[in-house]
């Protein structure tokens, strides 16, 4: 394909011992091979904690590892799925840094979250050197899904982008 940027995600599998890391560095190695130019970032799960399968993807030498907060921590046992931990995704994004990577996390915005959590979620992520990070407009997918609270416009995002750079 030519690519000079991949993204590798996988839906969370818990069902694997070690968390689906052998598949993530599997792939950063073939695409890597394939094409040597090629930057791959991977969106990684949490792993439930598990550093040996941190360290599988890290020693692959993904260009960012990714892993996303999504939500602030007070919504996070109604948003994340059950086992989610918000500290412990902090965690994962500490410990690839320290690893020597570049980290990037993403948050969606318009769960019901207030102002003064998201200035405390940025601040989370500073502590633990979080190099990049996304925010985008949550919508609600299904009806089975948590519904939007907000709408945030492009003011609000510009606004909230600014806070995060400082």
């Amino acid at each position: 394909l030519s690519l000079s940027y991949a993204v590798i995600t996988s839906v969370t599998r818990d069902d694997l011992a070690d968390g689906g890391a052998s598949h993530f560095a599997e792939t950063i190695l073939a695409i890597k091979k394939k094409n040597p130019g090629t930057k791959v970032e991977v969106l990684i799960p949490d792993f439930n904690g598990d550093e040996k399968a941190l360290a599988a993807v890290v020693q692959a030498k993904p260009d960012v590892i990714s892993h996303n907060l999504e939500t602030v921590e007070a919504l996070y046992p109604q948003i994340r799925r059950p086992k989610a931990n918000y500290r412990r995704s902090l965690e994962v994004l500490a410990k690839a840094k320290e690893k020597g990577m570049i980290t990037k996390s993403g948050l969606m915005l318009g769960l019901g979250e207030k102002e003064e959590e998201i200035i405390q979620t940025l601040s989370d992520l500073r502590k633990v050197s979080s190099d990049l990070l996304t925010m985008g407009q949550y919508l609600q997918p299904t009806k089975t899904n948590a519904s939007t609270q907000k709408y945030y416009s492009p003011q609000q995002f510009d606004r909230l982008k600014r806070i995060a750079l400082s």
